[in-house]
């Protein structure tokens, strides 16, 4: 019976690369030649730092284009809130990996919504949807690309 798992997963190697470019970046950039900035990364958090709140939009937007650069959706950054520490303002950022509760509801009932013979089994953070056709199952992975979910899905070990 044809399956495929729905994941939400991050390629951490990538991530640690557009961070460091970032880095690289910053220090080349004549806009932030004597201010203190700076991004860093943690277990799953990345902190970028700035003496202004404009400084640390464009601090954002380098990591952006990083991340599309590297081929790392920008969905799997969930912003904090911008704290004043000194001179300085920071904001960390969660790198969001796997799929929550709620979404996996709401994949369930996209898939049970198309009204094709398929079965839905979440499996902790990931999703494995079986059916009977292949066809199907291509159908269901465009439905599930349609959808607006607020983290990257990707779909994986498919098998005939």
């Amino acid at each position: 019976m044809p399956s495929f798992d729905a994941v939400s997963e991050i390629d951490w190697q990538e991530v640690r690369n557009a961070v460091d470019q970032s880095k690289r970046e910053l220090g080349t950039r004549f806009d932030f030649r004597h201010v203190d900035a700076g991004i860093e990364l943690d277990n799953k958090t990345i902190q970028i730092h700035a003496e202004e709140k404009f400084q640390l939009q464009q601090l954002l937007e380098i990591l952006k284009t990083k991340f599309v650069n590297r081929k790392v959706d920008i969905k799997v950054l969930h912003p904090g809130v911008i704290t004043p520490s000194g001179k300085t303002k920071r904001q960390v950022f969660t790198l969001i990996e796997g799929i929550d509760r709620d979404t996996t509801k709401l994949i369930s009932k996209c898939v049970k919504d198309l009204n094709k013979k398929l079965q839905v089994q979440i499996q902790g953070d990931q999703v494995r949807i079986s059916g009977k056709k292949r066809d199907e199952l291509q159908e269901t992975i465009a439905a599930l690309r349609e959808l607006d979910i607020p983290m990257p899905l990707q779909f994986k070990n498919y098998r005939n």
